[in-house]
């Protein structure tokens, strides 16, 4: 009988990856957070139909009690300036500070899994979250703006009218247009929680600069500086609702999102790869 050998397997990415899912899916924070992108914007949505005067001075505000489009594209505007940010820098700025916060970076080190490991298992855990929170919060927008207020058709931003069926489907292209900005957000908060180890200024930084951004982005005389912000992406949706749709915006909130994503992944990694590790 021919003796047979077993290899023993060395835990990889996988692993490392279906850790860091199921220590987040055991968090409360994670779970309210999610229960919150449901329930809250149906609760905003009543509040604002209720009330007498529309909110007109944000884009789509003085539409809402037309048209039940209107409202998820007042949400995705008013989201952008700080409810999306946050939203990214909660998990993502926590998930490598907590490891500081507890001293366990040698426990989880010497489970046979590299930094390279760790660093992609929380990096991808992140950014996974964040995109089933943005996901969840524009479903429940979208769903409770059709059912409170009515399908009636859209007013474009040049006065065309907008089909229901039309509608529906550019309101989920806008939606969609959040991704990118919402990745790079998370790639700062990611940044931030590695560099500070914690927590506390990993969630609260991206939302403060987020917030000059927004401050930086109505500046006027600097609309070279506020192509590059992070925060101008999130508006790029509005060429979509013109009675001639440009894209422009679209392609350059996608480099942008994208330069910034991987600016500061490169540099989370380098810092994490450098760090000593010896005190916890």
């Amino acid at each position: 009988m021919i003796p047979t050998t077993t290899t023993a397997r060395t835990p990889g990415l996988r692993a490392a990856l279906r850790w860091e899912i199921v220590k987040l899916a055991a968090q409360a924070r994670s779970r309210a957070l999610l229960a919150a992108a449901l329930i809250l914007p149906v609760v905003v949505v009543a509040v604002v139909n209720g009330q007498e005067q529309p909110p007109s001075d944000t884009i789509y505000g003085r539409l809402v009690h037309l048209s039940g489009y209107a409202m998820p594209l007042l949400m995705l505007a008013f989201a952008a300036q700080w409810v999306l940010p946050l939203l990214a820098a909660v998990v993502a700025g926590d998930i490598f500070a907590s490891e500081d916060q507890h001293g366990t970076w040698k426990t989880l080190l010497t489970r046979s899994v590299s930094r390279t490991h760790v660093f992609w298992a929380k990096t991808l855990t992140a950014i996974g979250y964040n995109l089933l929170v943005l996901a969840v919060f524009a479903a429940s927008t979208i769903a409770a703006g059709l059912l409170i207020i009515g399908t009636q058709p859209l007013t474009g931003l040049s006065g065309q009218t907008i089909a229901p069926a039309h509608a529906l489907w550019l309101i989920i292209a806008a939606w969609a247009t959040a991704i990118a900005p919402t990745i790079g957000f998370t790639a700062l908060a990611l940044l931030l929680s590695i560099r500070t180890r914690n927590a506390a200024l990993g969630i609260a930084a991206p939302v403060v600069l987020g917030f000059t951004m927004q401050l930086l982005g109505s500046v006027g005389g600097l609309d070279l500086t506020r192509k590059f912000l992070l925060t101008t992406p999130f508006e790029s949706w509005h060429g979509m609702f013109d009675q001639h749709p440009f894209t422009g915006p679209l392609a350059t909130g996608l480099a942008v999102s994208a330069g910034w994503t991987l600016t500061c992944l490169a540099a989370a990694y380098v810092s994490l790869r450098r760090r000593d590790i010896t005190e916890g």
